[in-house]
């Protein structure tokens, strides 16, 4: 092999023959732009850190939360053995939770079925009383009537206890401080376990299932950490192995060790001077720059290896590997940087985070491939390799395969272009929001399946509707437009249950009406409502007044709808048909239905249609390029069909053959 003039690339000689001085530099660089480790801002793990913090969506809902001075909530489910709550024992073991769980720190109220608030009225008074008070007590005649009550009541049936009357649900709302929140959310969960714990030892017997925000975002925590301790040591021994595999050099392995170290720690590190915030979400970054420095430390130590064995001299076998190398993998890590940062079109925050790390980190990882690494080679006492002329590359015969049957290798590969798109043609842009963070080999996936299959759903959709003024919400004519709207949610076949202040206000008139079938509506004039709302907030008992369901103003109440597991597309028509019933019968309440689910919702439809956009602009971007780097318009194209589009075909169209049908936003292209 000859060599090029010297002249032409004294930038490579100037490196190899100021090794030391150029180590030097390039320590320096890596120790500065480390210590931006220590700025490093970790974020903890939760499913609100997927919406950007301008989300409309959200915004709305924490002014909604605001107002009704919502914070987080848990969910147990009680499934005794016998396949109904309707039992002495089953009663105790739930009246006996409902008073442990109390003991939940921040809790600030516990409502399940035997503290349900039942009123009753005679002919002159109304009687507010738990429905089970002291379930040990409890006669047969009695349950009887408790069971009638609970699975007729609009207010429990589908919240505190299943439609067929086997589980019963009991809901923990917490008020959690601002300061130290993050360890304070770890309290809860772990209080909140430990609670239950002590209750199944108890009652053996008897089947308990939890669920909500905090211990899924717990949950996906530990997922996530175990997930890093176990494939981060894996693929970097695999690095490892494939490199000493390939080069048959400890020396080279270890320069290859440096190569990643300095990777890393000069990405996370520039994420940390700049003020970036780290999601754990964002801890695939660390597998990319891996794979990044892996490939350029294989490719040049590589190509130095080969200059040996056609009798140069390390120096010159250095320099040699440089000019050869140094404008692919110059391509290789813009390419990359170009990709990763369309990754900023996505709608969530740890997305963002992990492209600009990667970003950064592919240019670190072209720089020091250029300058650290050959300082390293050129330090390192590499002997010659032996010599394997006699052994015949595979990869000399995969080529020359690849080269003698091209026609044959293209109509195949355009026959799996074609099968590929059409599995593209039946692939829904979707997602199931939360649904399959975790396998079910945590007890939150198994809990969460059982609540969706058996009890309602886990999604809620909360509505504030107004009546535009203060004190409006006695108001007979709100009322009437509350009790319409919420008859028209409980005729959707997508929601389980809604929660309504018109409920408690039809159950009043009733009550007051000698318990007449016919009475169970709303107040006929406002009046009523004013003295019925008034009667039944001063004979509730603490821990159950009515703040949860109305503003401080009294100007709007909350109605709480939950909903079945349906894909977030699915969710949103709800949403849109909600609001158009609104628009048409209820002008003036007309509003979106906020919470978790539906900021998720729309904030996962976007980011599908956002990283889609974001894709196109790289694949725009990159094409220019690379016809700039070929400096032909032939080749530039040609370049992209294994680049994106093939992969991208073959990629979507697994995905269908796998059985889903539903392109996750938290997939892109390669």
């Amino acid at each position: 092999m000859s060599m090029t003039s010297k002249s032409r690339f004294s930038f490579s000689d100037l490196v190899v023959d100021r090794y030391l001085w150029t180590a030097a530099l390039a320590f320096l660089a890596i120790v500065v732009l480390a210590a931006g480790l220590q700025h490093l801002i970790t974020v903890q793990v939760g499913v609100r850190n997927h919406f950007s913090a301008d989300d409309p969506h959200l915004l709305k809902l924490e002014e909604f939360e605001q107002t009704y001075a919502v914070s987080d909530s848990v969910l147990v489910i009680v499934a005794p053995p016998n396949d109904t709550i309707f039992t002495r024992d089953a009663l105790i073991s739930i009246e006996q939770l409902t008073e442990t769980l109390w003991q939940t720190p921040y809790s600030v109220r516990v409502d399940s079925i035997t503290n349900y608030v039942h009123t009753r009225g005679t002919e002159d008074s109304l009687i507010v009383e738990q429905l089970v008070d002291d379930a040990a007590l409890l006669d047969g005649a009695q349950i009887d009537r408790i069971q009638q009550i609970a699975l007729t009541a609009q207010e429990t049936v589908g919240r505190f206890v299943s439609r067929d009357g086997r589980l019963a649900g009991l809901i923990v709302s917490l008020s959690i401080p601002d300061e130290g929140r993050k360890q304070k959310k770890v309290e809860v969960v772990e209080a909140i376990h430990d609670l239950v714990n002590k209750q199944r030892a108890a009652n053996p017997d008897v089947a308990y299932h939890i669920y909500g925000e905090l211990l899924l975002n717990q949950a996906v925590r530990d997922a996530l950490d175990a997930d890093m301790s176990v494939l981060a040591p894996i693929a970097f021994a695999m690095m490892i192995l494939v490199a000493f595999v390939l080069l048959r050099s400890v020396w080279l392995v270890c320069s290859l060790l440096v190569m990643l170290v300095a990777v890393i720690v000069s990405s996370f590190g520039f994420a940390g001077w700049f003020g970036i915030k780290f999601y754990a979400e964002s801890g695939a970054a660390l597998f990319v720059l891996m794979a990044i420095a892996a490939a350029h430390s294989v490719h040049l130590a590589q190509g130095m290896m080969d200059g040996m064995l056609h009798g140069m001299k390390r120096t010159a076998a250095i320099v040699y590997s440089l000019q050869i190398n140094v404008r692919p993998i110059f391509l290789t890590s813009f390419t990359t940087m170009i990709g990763f940062l369309s990754l900023n079109f996505s709608e969530m925050p740890p997305f963002r985070v992990m492209g600009n790390i990667v970003a950064f980190g592919a240019m670190c990882a072209f720089v020091y491939a250029v300058t650290l690494l050959p300082a390293l080679l050129a330090m390192m006492p590499i002997r010659n390799p032996p010599n394997r002329k006699s052994r015949v590359d595979p990869f000399v015969h995969l080529g020359r395969f690849v080269v003698s049957r091209s026609n044959v290798l293209l109509w195949a590969f355009a026959i799996v272009s074609v099968v590929s798109a059409i599995g593209v043609s039946r692939i829904e842009l979707n997602d199931n929001n939360n649904a399959n963070l975790l396998d079910d080999s945590y007890e939150l996936r198994r809990s969460g399946d059982f609540i969706n299959e058996n009890f309602s759903g886990l999604d809620t959709f909360e509505y504030s509707l107004s009546s535009g003024r203060e004190e409006g919400i006695t108001d007979i004519t709100y009322l009437r437009q509350v009790e319409a709207f919420a008859s028209w949610l409980r005729e959707q076949p997508e929601v389980s249950h809604v929660t309504s202040i018109t409920d408690i206000m039809k159950r009043l008139n009733q009550n007051l009406h000698n318990q007449e079938i016919g009475s169970y509506a709303l107040p006929k004039n406002s009046d009523l409502a004013v003295q019925y709302l008034l009667l039944y907030e001063f004979s509730l008992p603490v821990g159950s007044d009515l703040n949860n369901l109305m503003n401080f103003e009294r100007s709007s109440t909350r109605m709480i709808v939950m909903v079945k597991e349906m894909s977030v597309k699915e969710q949103i028509a709800l949403d849109k048909r909600a609001t158009a019933w609104l628009k048409k019968n209820a002008p003036q309440m007309q509003t979106g239905a906020t919470g978790v689910t539906i900021v998720g919702a729309y904030s996962v439809m976007r980011n599908i249609v956002n990283m889609l956009i974001g894709t196109i602009v790289a694949m725009l971007i990159v094409s220019l390029l690379l016809i700039i780097a070929f400096r032909s318009l032939r080749f530039g194209l040609l370049s992209l069909v294994p680049n994106f589009r093939l992969p991208e075909l073959i990629q979507f169209a697994m995905t269908q053959i796998s059985g889903s049908r539903r392109w996750r936003s938290s997939c892109r292209p390669s």
